[in-house]
């Protein structure tokens, strides 16, 4: 299975986060790729069987508008049929980002795999388990 990891992150703790998924892809045999969200331009998306997507809490709780939004808004329509799942930090409010993030994708067509992992700050222990067993899942 060919999966892939596409995140952005401005303090680190999503990227620690997409470290942990791409680790359980590997660990479940998956050939895995781990790409910064600047580098999917180009990239053919329809090579991977299943993606996990990272993306921080911004602003007033939404993804990250200048470099993410818009790669997720261009690639989103290739994401049919494929496994997705999201992920990601902040550092305040409630999880809105990703409630609004996930309704997003159900209304687009996606289908979300698994449950969304997110934490608060960077990962702690349980977080991490959660990652890598997300990471596992969808490369299953």
């Amino acid at each position: 299975m060919k999966t892939a990891v596409i995140f952005w992150s401005g303090t680190g703790n999503t990227e620690a986060m997409a470290n942990a998924v791409i680790n359980g892809m590997k660990d479940a045999g998956a050939d895995a790729s781990l790409i910064p969200c600047n580098r999917v331009s180009g990239t053919d998306i329809s090579q991977f069987d299943a993606i996990a997507f990272g993306c921080p809490a911004m602003g007033a709780e939404v993804i990250e508008e200048d470099e993410f939004a818009p790669m997720f808004n261009e690639i989103k329509g290739s994401l049919a049929g494929k496994k997705i799942a999201l992920f990601g930090s902040y550092g305040w409010g409630d999880g809105t980002w990703m409630r609004e993030w996930e309704d997003d994708c159900k209304s687009s067509g996606i289908n979300l795999a698994a449950d969304s992992v997110i934490c608060c700050e960077a990962p702690d222990d349980a977080a991490v388990a959660e990652c890598f067993a997300l990471g596992k899942t969808l490369a299953g």
